[in-house]
């Protein structure tokens, strides 16, 4: 048995108290995996970002809004993990600045200067210890296999799952699991939940099993 840490969901950074970057992702693919990862009898913790779905209850869920926090509660869970699935889409730009007040309507454009947030997914790659293992998330819209396989790469991962635009917040999702090899491990599609089931049974023979 292994104890899988899950990321899930969106992240939101704040421009002011009220307006936030973030995306469509819904936590279906997180949620769905985790059930999948319980039905194969391993301990799984949820670290998800604002959503509305629901998570197994069986999981331990963490939750968080913004990537920074993300990162660091991943890098925490992360410690007393085996592995890691980055199913979460933390948003990549934050605001150079936080306005303390909302931002009012001033009848002309409003110019936004937005920085890099932090890789949640490379920096558990980068910090692995043996015999850990990290398997992400790849949602490309041109390249898709070099993008990313690149990105496997790039963030030390032991598997990288390829997905479209198409998957964020629907019932669906059509995945290609690549090894560090370039090898095209398996071809999935269909509704979320059988879809996790064959990226856990992957994950199972390839990085628990095999370990």
């Amino acid at each position: 048995m292994a104890r899988i840490l899950i990321t899930s969901g969106p992240t939101r950074q704040y421009l002011d108290p009220v307006r936030y970057l973030t995306n469509a992702s819904s936590g279906r693919m997180g949620a769905a995996l985790a059930a999948a990862a319980l039905q194969l009898g391993h301990e799984v913790v949820v670290l998800t970002g604002p959503v509305s779905v629901d998570y197994p209850a069986a999981a331990e869920v963490v939750s968080v809004t913004s990537t920074e926090e993300m990162l660091e509660a991943a890098q925490r869970l992360f410690a007393d993990c085996d592995g890691a699935i980055g199913a979460a889409a933390p948003c990549d730009y934050r605001p150079v600045r936080v306005e303390e007040h909302k931002i009012a309507k001033t009848g002309g454009p409003l110019e936004l200067r937005l920085v890099e947030t932090p890789d949640v997914i490379a920096t558990l790659g980068a910090g692995k210890r043996a015999g850990q293992w990290v398997v992400g998330f790849a949602l490309e819209t041109e390249d898709q296999r070099f993008r990313a396989l690149a990105k496997l790469e790039r963030k030390s991962c032991d598997m990288i799952v390829l997905n479209g635009p198409a998957a964020m917040n629907a019932e669906d999702n059509s995945v290609e699991l690549i090894a560090p090899s370039g090898e095209i491990l398996e071809s999935l599609a269909g509704v979320k939940e059988e879809v996790a089931v064959g990226i856990l049974r992957v994950i199972q023979r390839r990085l628990i099993d095999g370990a």
